[in-house]
């Protein structure tokens, strides 16, 4: 199951838009309001989407157990698809020695383990499904809160995301701010990652 890319074709990393209101409606010094604002006032940067994939350690741990959560699921399944092989190996070969009534239980039955195994993979499917689902809504609410903060204190108004299916064309290295966030989100990453239960539930309990 291939789910490093799957979780790259996510909505992961959509554009962010950050519109601060004060530091436009504010007016000291150098200050743009009313009739007086341009796009061009407006400061604007993007993050390189396979850069952040390659280089977030929450996405690499996150693959990583996908990656072993799906290798689980898959030995489940391959065992349970090797018992009903032999199974239907065994009625096969002594099939010439049962009764009419009894090959047709024996038919029946394996029949419907057959059914039983085809809803066992769907449902290994489905929770694979939903764990990639729940990474990708958790990547996607990590990268926003932390580009929030980081926007607002260095006046960002909109972040975009580029890579090769963007609609961005072009984009100059000043306007480039993944090393920066993947810094901080790594942080920020490292710090979670290494919090105790406890200390989660003091968090909480604030």
């Amino acid at each position: 199951m291939k789910n490093a890319s799957l979780i790259l074709n996510v909505v992961l990393l959509v554009a962010v838009v950050v519109l601060f209101i004060l530091h436009f409606t504010q007016k000291p010094s150098g200050a743009v309001s009313g009739a007086n604002f341009s796009p061009s006032d407006v400061k604007v940067a993007y993050v390189n989407q396979d850069s952040l994939l390659k280089n977030y350690d929450f996405v690499k741990v996150s693959v990583e157990k996908l990656d072993k959560q799906a290798k689980s699921f898959d030995d489940q399944l391959a065992a349970r698809q090797g018992s009903l092989q032999r199974e239907v190996q065994a009625y096969q070969a002594g099939a010439n020695n049962l009764t009419r009534g009894q090959a047709i239980a024996l038919e029946e039955d394996l029949q419907k383990k057959g059914q039983n195994l085809q809803l066992f993979q769907q449902s290994l499917a489905q929770q694979l499904d939903e764990q990639r689902a729940k990474v990708s809504e958790e990547l996607y609410g990590k990268l926003t809160a932390y580009l929030k903060t980081y926007s607002k204190d260095r006046g960002i108004a909109v972040v975009v995301r580029y890579n090769r299916e963007s609609d961005i064309l072009y984009a100059g290295d000043s306007l480039d701010i993944s090393k920066d966030v993947i810094k901080g989100l790594n942080d920020a990453w490292k710090t979670e990652s290494t919090k105790t239960p406890s200390d989660t539930t003091k968090a909480k309990g604030k």
